[in-house]
């Protein structure tokens, strides 16, 4: 279970004040960048992120970080 950043936390910052992001929006957002990592480290050969920090973790550290956004249409 993910403690932090708290998903609240994590909605706000995935969203905006007019538009704001859903918990299932997170969820696909979230899952989407875990599988580009993985894939990243499949790739390079990499069995472990540093401080075996969990793929899923770094997904949710980016998101609050605002290195991943959603783009809405």
């Amino acid at each position: 279970m993910i403690n932090e950043p708290s998903v609240d936390a994590l909605i706000r910052k995935l969203g905006s004040e007019e538009n704001p992001a859903s918990r299932y929006e997170l969820c696909v957002v979230a899952s989407k960048r875990t599988r580009q990592i993985i894939e990243q480290m499949q790739s390079t050969g990499t069995r472990e992120l540093p401080g075996k920090q969990k793929e899923i973790v770094l997904a949710c550290q980016e998101i609050i970080n605002g290195k991943v956004v959603t783009a809405r249409d």
